[in-house]
Formats: C-alpha cells, sequence, structure tokens
C-alpha cells in the first residue's frame, strides 16, 4: 500500500512507521523535514507542506497522528487555540484532500483521545457511552471526531480515542521515570481516579489491524482490557522500577503548577476496548504490571 501519514515523528507514528515501512510505501507531512529525516527510515518521503499534492489519489490509506502535545504546557487561552487547531486545522486540511480524489484512499485512521468522555469516575466507558462530560478536552475531541467523520460517504473512517501511552522510549513515562527512580513517586491527589492504558505495540498493532479489517469503522478505544487506578498504576510503575512510591502529590499543588490542565492528572475515566475486542484483536499487554515489566526491563 501507498500510506499517507501525519505526527510522524511522534511517539506512535515513530513506531508505526517501522512497522511499515518495509513492506509498504510511506509518505509522512512534518512541519520540519529535516528533523523527519533525521529520525524516520530512508525509504520514507518527507513532505512540508500538504498543498504540494492537490489530492490523495495516489494513496491507499491516510493515518491521521498529528496534535500539539495536550499536557505539556498550562492551559492559558493561546495553548488551547493551539492544541485545537494543530488538530482541526490539518484534519481539515485532510478532508479537503479527501474530497478532492477522483480515487480517494480506503481508509482514513484518525487520532482522538479517551478525552472525548470527559471525566467519568468509576463508570465502565465503552464505544455505546453516550454521556461524555462536557469540559475542554471533550469538546477538542467532538470536533476532531466529527471532522474527520465528515468524510465517512468518500472512505471508512476509524477514530482512535487513545489513553495514556506506556512505552520505553517517549510518551507519559518519560517524565515520570526520574523522579521514580529517585523514590520521589507516588500518588496524584486522592489516587482513586482512573488510569485507561496502553502499551505502544498494542497501539502500532491495533492501528494495524484496522488497516486490515475493511468491515471496521467508528470510534475505537485504544486503552488496554484492564485499566487502573492511579494508586495502582504508580505502585506498579514504582515496583517494576525496584523503588517506593511515598511521595503523593496533593491535587492543590498540581493545580497551582498547571492550572486546568491538571484536570488530565486528577479526573480519568474507566475505559474499555469493546470494539477492538469483539473485532478479534488480542492485546499483548493486558495488565499494567506486565507492561512496564517491558517498558522498564
Amino acid at each position: 500500500m501507498h500510506i499517507f501519514i501525519t505526527g510522524g515523528t511522534g511517539l506512535i507514528g515513530r513506531h508505526l512507521i517501522e512497522q511499515l515501512h518495509r513492506q509498504h510505501s510511506i509518505t509522512v507531512l512534518s512541519r520540519n523535514t529535516n528533523a523527519a529525516r533525521k529520525v524516520l527510515p530512508g525509504d520514507v518521503k518527507i513532505i512540508g507542506d500538504i498543498d504540494s499534492l492537490t489530492d490523495f489519489n495516489d494513496f491507499d490509506a491516510v493515518i491521521n497522528l498529528a496534535g500539539e502535545p495536550i499536557a505539556d504546557k498550562r492551559w492559558s487561552d493561546q495553548q488551547k487555540y493551539r492544541i485545537c487547531q494543530s488538530r482541526w486545522q490539518l484534519t481539515t486540511a485532510l478532508v479537503t484532500k479527501l474530497v478532492a480524489s477522483s480515487h480517494p484512499p480506503a481508509v482514513l485512521i484518525s487520532g482522538s483521545a479517551v478525552g472525548y468522555y470527559g471525566r467519568q469516575g468509576d463508570t465502565v466507558v465503552t464505544e455505546a457511552h453516550n454521556q461524555p462530560h462536557q469540559e475542554f478536552t471533550h469538546e477538542v475531541c467532538r470536533e476532531w471526531e466529527k471532522i474527520a467523520q465528515s468524510v465517512g460517504k468518500s472512505c471508512r473512517v476509524c477514530l482512535l480515542r487513545t489513553g495514556i501511552i506506556l512505552a520505553g522510549n517517549g510518551g507519559a513515562l518519560t517524565k515520570m521515570r526520574l523522579p521514580f527512580k529517585l523514590g520521589l513517586g507516588g500518588r496524584i491527589g486522592s489516587g482513586n481516579q482512573y488510569m485507561s492504558w496502553i502499551h505502544i505495540d498494542d497501539m502500532v498493532a491495533g492501528i494495524l489491524f484496522l488497516l486490515a479489517q475493511p468491515e471496521l469503522s467508528g470510534p475505537f478505544n485504544f486503552t488496554a482490557p484492564n485499566p487502573v487506578t492511579n494508586q495502582q498504576f504508580v505502585n506498579a510503575f514504582a515496583s517494576a522500577l525496584h523503588r517506593p512510591a511515598f511521595f503523593p502529590m496533593p491535587a492543590a499543588v498540581l493545580k497551582l503548577a498547571m492550572g486546568e490542565a491538571a484536570d488530565l492528572l486528577l479526573t480519568g475515566q474507566r475505559v474499555l476496548p469493546q470494539k477492538l475486542q469483539e473485532a478479534g484483536f488480542h492485546f499483548k499487554y493486558d495488565n499494567v504490571e506486565a507492561a512496564f515489566a517491558d517498558t522498564e526491563g
């Protein structure tokens, strides 16, 4: 296949391309083509401007993974705008190229996040859940998904409602690793909030699964089958590092440091990958202890 990918230099993109590039022709859109060439395989074509393409007639699939990191900075009005537009504008541009194609790709696989559901307490959440909590993360994902789904008559659309990605290099664990190795880690807030996570290998395998299953479409929860509370998560991570986890982060301190963005860590969702499992996908890492044994091994 000839596959067009955005966000190819990100955590998911790099691991996905490593799996794809030997069997398929890959074109990556990157704002910094020189940096992309340093981290991507040499046989990957890199373009710096989507307007260099008239349409997507030459592509069999489009995978849209780009977006401003949502948890890296405080959510000022300006940062919220960047978070939204980095997702909405690019997805709109992709949709425009798809609509302009006389022979559009068979599938658009587009990013989203479990933030679509907003805070849900300990409620078990599947793709059928229709009562999202109205907050910023839901607004971002709702519009992001709506734009992608607007081409549903032209091609198959799959949406990746992704949880916290666990990887040995990159992702959420990068910031956690040092304080935990120093014995300074601990629960966040009450520790009772649920964390829906997925190992990077299962993330990539799930995307490949969707590529190969032409009957699948719509939103898919990309989370392991066993979400855990924050307390369970940090205990498992500390155990994998052979360190204690005695230093909790009070909610008030986190809110002072991160502002509204602290809600990402202080609230959560108990998300299950119902549609993936019903379609026959099998997770390699279905419990967090096994996942951490791999990432920290």
